[in-house]
């Protein structure tokens, strides 16, 4: 995402209320652990601190993960996609991701479906 984080955040497409999506994944593993919300300034903080600050939508205020819990999240990697509107921050996570005390926002919460068969060549 390159060094400067002024240059790197006038590459992102922030929505209506100046936020973008932020997909957490484990660095070495790349389980997926949570999905975070960062303004401008979150991502400003994350980049510079080395532990991942969001924008809390419920409380309204900036939560550094693990501040309060001790479950931290130190950032290996940050990357943006094609369309600059979605991140993928990837963490060395201690503790639980998840408020719920698991390792991941998604454990346990699968959902049944229909799997397409694979196309054959």
């Amino acid at each position: 995402m390159g060094a400067d984080p002024e240059t790197a955040i006038g590459q992102l497409t922030f929505d209506a209320q100046g936020l973008l999506p932020a997909i957490v994944q484990q660095w070495d593993s790349r389980e997926v652990l949570m999905l975070g919300w960062m303004d401008a300034e979150a991502v400003r903080r994350t980049m510079t601190e080395g532990r991942v600050t969001y924008w809390s939508r419920s409380r309204q205020e900036y939560w550094r993960k693990g501040d309060t819990s001790g479950h931290v999240q130190f950032v290996r990697a940050l990357a943006y996609d094609c369309d600059g509107d979605t991140l993928l921050v990837e963490v060395d996570q201690h503790g639980a991701a998840c408020h719920t005390g698991t390792r991941s926002c998604f454990d346990g919460r699968s959902l049944d479906v229909v799997a397409a068969p694979s196309p054959t060549p």
